[in-house]
């Protein structure tokens, strides 16, 4: 009878649970607060489970219900237990009894976990007693933080009391090492999910800023002042009537939003991704502007509520943050005056009273505060910060004064700490009063899955990446080094996107924003023309690099001759770099840093800079080094016919016994049998692909090559076409192996050379097939949900030999391969090919003649080729 009586029950929560949770969506759509809906949310799932707990009670065997619950308290903790509760979420219980009463506890617990189960929750719980509870919690930070947040539901009030009030108490005591454990979990979860507010696919929970800040707060409170709620650490001075609004706003906020993720998911679902971002803009009803989509909008007001969060939890943590008793005792032996009102401690400058009274709200003095933190490389303390904060909330526009233009030139020659006070400055919103444009700027969505930030914090992270070149052994690092006017470089990186969100291109506005910047600082007309030439080229030799064929020289000494002089070459290459690297972790890797550095000193030489390097003189080293490995080789005449015509980006680019291994093999190849290699490319982090055949036994070969790699669940990032002497093809792929992260095994790369190979030697006209099991997730989404134009551009002038054909679009499965099959039967020949795929958008950059070889000039034939491509391309999209 008492199985039959609980079945009953799960059936009848089962059915509670759906038809409150469609209620409750329908609440949540009319309009109800975030905050109320996750209360009724929890009020439902805590009625759920007061009858779950009766109906497990009275099946413990040899115990009446009463018994049971007089030795047992269930106590919700997590966002459960402060009533957080989204529609999908987990349910953590903490069941405590008492310490007699373990066995029957035990089969309690398991009936409750299977009811809980049955009727569709996920349950997180542990079974503990008081004391138990109490001692994990001081001892675990992830077990602390979740019982922090506390509340009974069922059982015995005097065995919840037992544990929650113990609890507080020693929890105050302990707060000095609960703070340290707190931060470090805090910073692991933070690296995992985003250690930046302005992530462009933040997961709302657990990203910087976000439900997590303030839960941060909740904890840390609870730890030093037995309170967790945001009211009650107001009313005990902890936290500012500004901050509260902040932090309260941005909870409804948040809690609203992650409802509107669950209920359309129909499950747990906390990550903003970009398919969300677009659905909530519209359902929020943005209409975006002229240069701004919808979507931009609703996640500016996003990263301004993410923004706050982060501010508001920060100046908390920093005022609550326990000293070191070491300098606590030392500190005031340690410290030095520096001026009247400055103090270096051992790790952070304070400032006197009197600073603080009197200069604290003038934005110069500030500036010079921070200079003093940059050149002694200490941290601003805390009261300092508090004052500052303080003062200049609420200011108006500022007038640029000498003092002021003077002390934030100096600042930014200071590579020290500068992007970490840069940053500060823009959460104070200063810097958008030093520089207007900024204020544009704050929060804007960059939206493609290429930026990893928002366009601000794109800006400040250059900085970042450019002062961190000091640490590098290499060229790069030795040319940041080297330039003179390094508070001009940084200007520059810190202005060189804010044309974005506009209609017009934004390196053209960019360049007008930093024409009105120069004239704001009163910049001498030559820094003037450096700060506009740098930001309206910051992208001319990333596309140089990577979208042309540096081999011509010519076209390096005309990049040199419109870039230079030499100190401004300098600064263009490091500005490119650190472009890079602010887009997001590893994007400026080992090998765009050599292709840049190539162009970088092969440009210098047309400069006349002391940082040049002979391409004259490398490349014949390169041939008598390759003269010598085939001397006295039986073929050697051969070898030497072949080197003599090697392309010379081949030449520059390959080692000379890489050169020599590949030849070998082209030599040796059967006409039936391709030469195929695959090696792994460490530096790059992609499988490398060499194929050679000959161009006479394979008409299209480029297509058919091409064809060959996809086929094989390779996504090709980067193509390289080598047209050798006597109608040699060779040919590398760089490509992500789709089955395998990292490193594919031998047996794998094995396998692709001899599928490649059956391929090639396959039927004329056969179909390649293309499986879907590999498409990722973000270009799933970018099919689904995020049209990008297809463009096409014909570029007539760069090459003497060439025609360029550059294709920007969205990227795709075989994109590579429709692309060189619509080349090949309008009647073109590719001969070199630059491939750049930045995760959902592609730009194809292919040097074409016709089939005599010829550069085409017809205009009529070049609008062909372009309608052809741009109708081919899009209906395959659509």
């Amino acid at each position: 009878m008492a199985a039959l009586r609980l079945r009953e029950s799960v059936i009848a929560a089962k059915q509670k649970l759906a038809a409150d949770r469609e209620k409750l969506k329908r609440q949540h759509q009319a309009g109800t607060p975030g905050v109320q809906l996750c209360a009724q949310i929890t009020d439902c799932f805590d009625s759920i489970l007061l009858d779950l707990v009766n109906a497990a009670a009275e099946d413990v065997p040899g115990f009446t219900a009463e018994r049971v619950l007089s030795n047992v308290s269930i106590v919700p903790h997590g966002g459960y237990g402060r009533r957080d509760t989204a529609p999908y979420s987990d349910i953590d219980l903490m069941i405590m009894h008492a310490p007699t009463f373990r066995e029957p506890a035990i089969k309690f617990t398991k009936r409750l976990q299977q009811d809980v189960f049955d009727v569709g929750l996920i349950l997180g719980h542990s079974l503990r007693t008081p004391k138990q509870a109490i001692s994990s919690a001081l001892s675990d930070a992830t077990i602390f933080t979740s019982l922090a947040e506390n509340r009974f539901l069922a059982g015995s009030v005097g065995l919840f009391r037992d544990f929650a009030e113990p609890f507080r108490r020693r929890a105050k005591l302990s707060f000095r090492s609960l703070f340290h454990a707190i931060m470090k979990a805090r910073d692991e979860e933070r690296a995992q999910y985003g250690e930046i507010v302005h992530l462009l696919e933040p997961n709302i929970k657990r990203s910087s800023g976000t439900l997590r800040g303030i839960q941060m707060v909740r904890w840390l409170g609870f730890a030093k002042f037995g309170e967790n709620e945001i009211d009650a650490l107001n009313r005990v001075g902890a936290i500012s009537d500004r901050d509260r609004k902040i932090l309260r706003d941005a909870r409804e906020y948040l809690l609203r939003l992650r409802n509107e993720l669950h209920f359309h998911a129909g499950k747990s679902s906390d990550l903003l991704d970009r398919a969300e971002q677009i659905r909530i803009a519209e359902l929020y009803g943005y209409k975006g502007t002229d240069g701004l989509l919808p979507v931009e909008q609703f996640m500016q007001s996003y990263f301004e509520q993410t923004g706050g969060v982060r501010d508001a939890a920060r100046h908390f943590i920093a005022s609550i943050r326990p000293q070191s008793p070491i300098t606590t005792i030392f500190g005031p032996i340690m410290t030095r005056r520096v001026d009247r009102d400055f103090h270096v401690g051992p790790y952070r400058i304070s400032t006197s009273k009197r600073w603080k009274q009197h200069k604290a709200g003038q934005i110069d003095q500030v500036l010079e505060l921070m200079i003093a933190a940059s050149r002694f490389e200490r941290q601003i303390d805390h009261p300092t910060w508090e004052v500052i904060r303080s003062k200049m909330q609420g200011q108006g526009e500022i007038e640029m004064t000498e003092a002021t233009r003077r002390a934030f030139l100096t600042l930014l020659s200071e590579p020290g700490r500068l992007a970490q006070l840069l940053g500060r400055l823009h959460e104070l919103r200063l810097l958008e009063k030093i520089i207007p444009p900024m204020a544009h700027a704050r929060c804007l969505l960059q939206f493609n899955q290429y930026h990893k930030y928002t366009v601000d914090a794109h800006c400040i992270k250059t900085v970042d990446c450019a002062t961190e070149f000091l640490h590098r052994d290499d060229t790069l690092g030795a040319v940041y080094m080297k330039i003179k006017k390094k508070w001009l470089l940084h200007l520059a990186l810190l202005i060189h996107d804010l044309g974005k969100g506009f209609p017009e291109d934004h390196s053209i506005v960019g360049a007008r924003i930093a024409a009105e910047v120069a004239d704001r600082f009163w910049l001498s007309q030559q820094d003037k023309e450096t700060l506009v030439h740098l930001v309206l080229h910051h992208l001319t030799m990333s596309h140089l690099a990577f979208r042309r064929d540096t081999s011509d020289e010519q076209l390096v000494l005309s990049f040199a001759m419109a870039n230079g002089p030499a100190e401004r070459m300098r600064m263009l290459y490091v500005l490119t770099c650190a472009d890079f690297a602010g887009v997001g972790p590893g994007t400026l890797n080992d090998w765009k840093v050599r292709v840049l550095t190539d162009l970088y000193r092969r440009s210098m030489q047309n400069l006349g800079g002391d940082d040049t390097v002979d391409t004259v003189a490398l490349r014949r080293k390169k041939l008598d080094r390759l003269a010598e490995l085939v001397r006295g080789h039986e073929n050697e005449e051969w070898y030497r016919h072949v080197i003599d015509t090697l392309p010379e980006g081949f030449l520059q680019e390959t080692p000379a016994t890489q050169i020599i291994s590949d030849l070998e093999q082209l030599q040796a190849m059967r006409d039936d049998s391709p030469m195929v290699a695959c090696q792994y490319r460490q530096d790059r982090g992609v499988l490398e692909i060499t194929i050679g055949t000959k161009e006479a036994l394979m008409q299209g070969v480029f297509h058919k090559l091409t064809a060959a790699v996809t086929s094989q669940r390779m996504t090709i990032l980067a193509a390289e076409i080598n047209t050798l002497a006597d109608g040699l093809v060779l040919d590398r792929y760089f490509v992500q192996d789709q089955d395998h992260d990292g490193q594919s095994p031998p047996e794998r790369m094995e396998d692709i050379c001899q599928r490649i190979r059956k391929y090639l030697t396959g039927p004329e006209d056969q179909t390649p097939t293309f499986t879907t099991t590999w498409t990722s997730r973000n270009q799933r989404l970018a099919e689904e949900a995020i049209p990008i134009p297809t463009e096409i551009k014909i570029d007539n002038e760069t090459s003497e030999q060439f025609t360029i054909v550059e294709i920007f679009t969205q990227d795709r499965q075989a994109l590579l391969y429709q692309i060189s099959r619509l080349l090949y039967d309008i009647g073109l020949s590719v001969h070199v090919a630059r491939i750049t795929t930045h995760l959902d958008q592609v730009v194809d950059v292919f040097y074409v003649t016709d089939s005599d070889g010829h550069k085409i000039f017809d205009g009529e034939r070049l609008e062909s080729i372009k309608r052809t491509l741009g109708e081919a391309l899009v209906e395959q999209t659509s």
